[in-house]
């Protein structure tokens, strides 16, 4: 074999560190909602681009449309997303956040923001140097 060690290589180590982070959050809202990571990226994108169509949301969080139209059926069941016809494609359905998931999505937000600072207080002085190197995915993260 080469010289190849997969715990050097940056793809893999980007991949296990976004899978950790991604559980360790995922955790917190579940604990709190119930929500998946599905959920979760189905409201945060809802609450950030406003009423979206599944294949919008598909094209934003870089998750398959069968899963973004499961996770809006469950949204829509617990409250929390409400699905109307497209205004301009009958073909499409548009999903929105009720009053409720507005609300839930006030208190994820909070959450988000208390995590992200905890990890960048792990970071330490370390911080500034990882946010400038993932500044170099800029094109690759939207």
């Amino acid at each position: 074999m080469d010289d190849f060690d997969l715990d050097d290589f940056l793809p893999f180590r980007l991949a296990v560190l976004a899978g950790q982070v991604s559980r360790e959050f995922s955790a917190r809202y579940h604990e709190r909602f119930g929500i998946g990571r599905q959920e979760w990226r189905v409201v945060a994108h809802l609450a950030n681009a406003g009423p979206s169509s599944v294949r919008e949301i598909h094209q934003q969080v870089d998750m398959d449309k069968s899963r973004v139209s499961r996770a809006a059926s469950r949204l829509e069941a617990s409250g929390h997303v409400r699905k109307e016809e497209h205004p301009t494609d009958g073909r499409l359905v548009r999903l929105s956040l009720t009053p409720s998931g507005e609300a839930m999505m006030t208190e994820l937000s909070a959450m988000a923001d208390a995590y992200q600072s905890e990890l960048l207080a792990r970071l330490g002085d370390r911080a500034e140097a990882f946010s400038a190197g993932l500044s170099l995915l800029g094109d690759a993260m939207g």
